[in-house]
C-alpha cells in the first residue's frame, strides 16, 4: 500500500470500516479518545498519542483506543511501537465485549504494519485471516481494493524470491558523504557518479569519475572535467557507451529554461567541450531531470514533472538528429507512465529493454524498479524486479552492465547519532531476469590508409535482416579510437564512412570481428584508381536479383555518390569457379548491373555508373574451399 493512502486510511480506517461503536461505556476515557481524534485533524499527532494514551489508561480494555493510537504510530512510521501497542489491544480480544470489529480492525493494523516493515509473507497470512472479517460495505472501498490487489500480487511474487549479495564498492571510492548516481562505460573500466558534501543549502553536486586499472582497482575519483564542473550543481548523469557524450542535470543556472535543466556535453580530440542547454526542444519551466542515453546516444530518456504528462513525474524522450539538435521531448505513453510517478529511467545497452522506478505500477512498496521491455518498436507492460531488488522501501535507480553481470545503485544509511550517506554498491544481477542476447564490447582505430593519421569516422552497426540501425559511434579524431557493441545473434554489417574517404564494410559474423579487441580499419582516400571491396550484396545461388539484405550496403552507396559529386564509378561482378567460364562472366556482368540499376533508379546518372563483369578471372583467394568461394563471389567499386 502506497504511504499516502495508508495515511488517508489510517484517519478514516474505522469510521469506513465500522459504525461509531465503543467497546467501553467510561465517558472520560472516550472523551479523551475523542479529544486525540481532534488532535489527529489538526495534526498534532504527539498531543494525540498521549490522549488515546490517557484513554487507555482510564479504561485498559478500550479496544478503539489500542487502534487508533497504532493507526497514527503507522503514520508517524514508528512500526515497532505500534505493534507493540497493537499487540497490547489484541491481548484484550478475549474480553467480553470484544467483536469481531475490533478482531477486523487489529488485523488490519497488522497487515500493514508487515507490508511496511517487509515482512510480507506475514503480511499476506495476516490478510487471509482478516479478510473474512471485514465489513462487506468496507470491501467496496479503494482502500480495501488497493490492498487485496496488493495481496494479489504477493502471492504471485512470494514463491519466487531471487538471491542476490549486496557489495560495497571498495575505496578509494565511497569516500565522499555523499555519492549516487552511478554509471558506467560499456566496457566497465570508468565509473561517472554525482559527489556531493553534505545536504545542506551550499552544499553543491558535482560529478566525478574514475578508471579501472588493468588489476581491477578503481582510480582516485577526480572531477570530470573544469568544462563541466562549475559554481552551479551539475549531477545525475548519463553517458553513452564510449564515453563521449554526456547529459547531466543542473539547477538553477542562468541559462536555465526553468527549475532543473538538461545540458549536453561532447567529448572531442579527448577532452570534454563546454557544455550546452539542451534548449526548448527538450527542456521545460518544469523540473527536468535524471537522463539516460542509449548506447549510442541516439535517444535520450528522461523524467519530467511538466505538463501533458499523466500525473506526477513522467518519463519523456527525445531524438538526437542527424545534424546534432534534438527532437520535441514526447511523453513515452501511458503503458510506462501513470498519474502517479515515474523516475530513473535506464535504458539497457542493447536499447530493447527500459527499467525505472515508479509508484504507480503494483508493487511493494514506495517506489520499486520495474522495466518494459521493446518489441516491434512499442513499449510493453512493466514488470516489477522482484524480491529482494525492490523491498518496502524506496528503490530509486539502478544501471546494469552491458556484460549483465553487475548492478550498481545506490544506498542512502542513515543513523540518528551520524550524518546521513549515500554509498555506490552493486550486487550480481539475477540470471533469473532475462535481459536479452549477450552483447559483446570491443573498440579499434580508424586510420588514413597513406599516412596513418586517426580519423573521426562514423562506424554504424546495421541489421542486414531489416537495415535498421543498431548503433553509430563517432571514432576520436585525436587518436582514432572507437567502441562498437555487437548483439550476439544478430546478422550485421559494420560500416565505417568518412566524406573524402571510401567505406570500408564488414560482414560481421562472416569477418569474425565481434571479438577483435583492437581492429585496425583503413580508410583510404578517394582518388581516381582506388578500390573497394562492396560487402553485403546478396544473390541467390545462380541468380542476379539483388535480395533485401542488399539493402544497407546499396543506400550507403547512393550516399557515398551524393557526398562525392566528381566521382565516377566502375562497379564490377565476380564469381567463383562454379560452371563454365563464359556462364560465370555473363552472371558476374548482370550482377554488376543490378547493382547499376539501384543507382540509377535512386537518382545517379547513367554515366557515373559503369559495369562489367569479371567472372571467375580474378579470385581474392584459391578457390580450394567453400570459405574461399564465398569471399570471390564479390562486387568491387573502384573510383574513375
Amino acid at each position: 500500500m502506497r504511504p499516502v493512502l495508508v495515511f488517508f486510511f489510517l484517519i478514516l480506517c474505522h469510521s469506513v470500516a465500522f459504525a461509531q461503536e465503543f467497546s467501553i461505556i467510561d465517558g472520560r476515557a472516550i472523551k479523551f479518545y475523542k479529544e486525540g481524534e481532534k488532535l489527529i485533524s489538526e495534526r498534532r499527532y504527539p498531543e494525540a498519542l498521549d490522549k488515546f494514551q490517557d484513554a487507555i489508561d482510564r479504561e485498559g480494555s478500550f479496544l478503539e483506543a489500542y487502534v487508533k493510537k497504532s493507526q497514527l504510530l503507522i503514520t508517524m512510521d514508528e512500526l515497532e511501537e505500534a505493534e507493540s501497542v497493537a499487540e497490547k489491544g489484541r491481548a484484550r480480544l478475549s474480553g467480553k465485549n470484544a467483536q469481531q470489529k475490533h478482531r477486523a480492525d487489529l488485523g488490519w493494523i497488522f497487515t500493514t504494519i508487515y507490508l511496511k516493515k517487509g515482512e510480507f509473507e506475514r503480511a499476506y497470512r495476516q490478510f487471509q485471516e482478516v479478510d473474512p472479517m471485514l465489513d462487506e460495505s468496507f470491501r467496496n472501498h479503494m482502500y480495501y481494493k488497493e490492498m487485496q490487489s496488493q495481496m494479489d500480487f504477493l502471492e504471485s511474487q512470494l514463491g519466487k524470491v531471487m538471491s542476490i549479495e549486496k557489495e560495497k564498492l571498495a575505496e578509494p571510492l565511497n569516500t565522499f558523504q555523499l555519492q549516487y548516481f552511478p554509471v558506467l562505460t560499456a566496457d566497465g573500466e570508468q565509473i561517472l557518479f554525482t559527489k556531493r558534501d553534505g545536504t545542506g543549502n551550499f552544499d553543491k553536486e558535482d560529478i566525478f569519475t574514475s578508471f579501472l586499472s588493468p588489476d581491477g582497482d578503481w582510480s582516485g575519483p577526480s572531477s570530470i572535467a573544469e568544462t563541466i564542473n562549475s559554481q552551479y550543481n551539475e549531477g545525475t548523469c548519463s553517458v553513452t557507451a564510449d564515453g563521449k557524450i554526456l547529459i547531466y542535470t543542473s539547477c538553477d543556472a542562468p541559462d536555465s529554461q526553468g527549475s532543473c535543466d538538461l545540458y549536453v556535453a561532447y567529448k572531442v580530440n579527448g577532452r570534454w567541450q563546454r557544455p550546452k542547454n539542451m534548449g526548448k526542444n527538450v527542456n521545460s519551466r518544469s523540473w527536468d531531470s535524471q537522463p539516460s542515453l542509449s548506447a549510442d546516444g541516439r535517444i535520450l530518456f528522461f523524467s519530467s514533472n511538466r505538463k501533458g504528462g499523466f500525473g506526477g513525474n513522467d518519463i519523456w524522450y527525445s531524438i538526437r538528429m542527424q545534424d546534432g539538435s534534438w527532437s520535441d521531448a514526447k511523453n513515452l505513453g501511458e503503458t510506462v507512465n501513470t498519474p502517479k510517478d515515474e523516475i530513473s529511467p535506464f535504458m539497457f545497452f542493447n536499447n530493447e529493454i527500459l527499467f525505472f522506478a515508479s509508484d504507480g505500477h503494483q508493487g511493494f512498496g514506495g517506489m520499486d524498479i520495474f522495466l518494459s521491455r521493446v518489441k516491434g518498436g512499442d513499449f510493453q507492460e512493466p514488470e516489477n524486479l522482484g524480491l529482494p531488488i525492490n523491498d518496502q522501501l524506496d528503490q530509486v535507480a539502478l544501471f546494469i552492465t552491458a556484460q549483465k553481470d553487475y548492478a550498481y545503485f545506490t544506498e542512502l544509511t542513515s543513523h540518528e547519532s551520524e550524518q546521513d550517506r549515500s554509498l555506490l554498491y552493486r550486487f550480481r544481477f539475477p540470471q533469473e531476469i532475462y535481459l536479452g542476447e549477450n552483447l559483446t564490447v570491443t573498440g579499434g582505430k580508424v586510420f588514413n590508409s597513406k599516412t596513418g593519421e586517426p580519423i573521426d569516422a562514423t562506424l554504424s552497426l546495421v541489421s542486414l535482416t531489416n537495415d535498421s540501425t543498431l548503433y553509430e559511434f563517432q571514432a576520436d579524431g585525436k587518436s582514432g579510437e572507437f567502441m562498437m557493441l555487437y548483439p550476439e545473434k544478430t546478422v550485421s554489417g559494420l560500416y565505417v564512412e568518412k566524406k573524402g574517404f571510401l567505406p570500408k564494410i564488414f560482414n560481421v559474423e562472416r569477418d569474425k570481428i565481434q571479438n577483435v579487441k583492437d581492429l585496425e580499419v583503413e580508410l583510404t582516400p578517394v582518388a581516381s584508381g582506388e578500390e573497394f571491396v562492396f560487402e553485403n550484396i546478396f544473390f541467390d545461388f545462380d541468380k542476379y536479383d539483388l535480395k533485401p539484405e542488399s539493402l544497407s550496403s546499396l543506400k550507403r552507396l547512393v550516399k557515398f555518390l551524393i557526398e562525392n559529386p566528381n566521382v565516377n564509378i566502375l562497379v564490377t561482378g565476380h564469381t567463383d569457379n562454379v560452371g563454365s567460364s563464359s556462364y560465370n562472366q555473363t552472371l558476374s556482368l548482370r550482377r554488376a548491373e543490378s547493382v547499376q540499376q539501384y543507382l540509377l533508379e535512386n537518382g545517379m546518372l547513367p554515366g557515373r555508373v559503369l559495369v562489367e563483369g569479371k567472372g571467375d578471372t580474378m579470385p581474392m583467394l584459391p578457390n580450394s574451399t567453400p570459405q574461399n568461394q564465398a569471399l570471390n563471389r564479390r562486387i568491387t567499386i573502384r573510383v574513375l
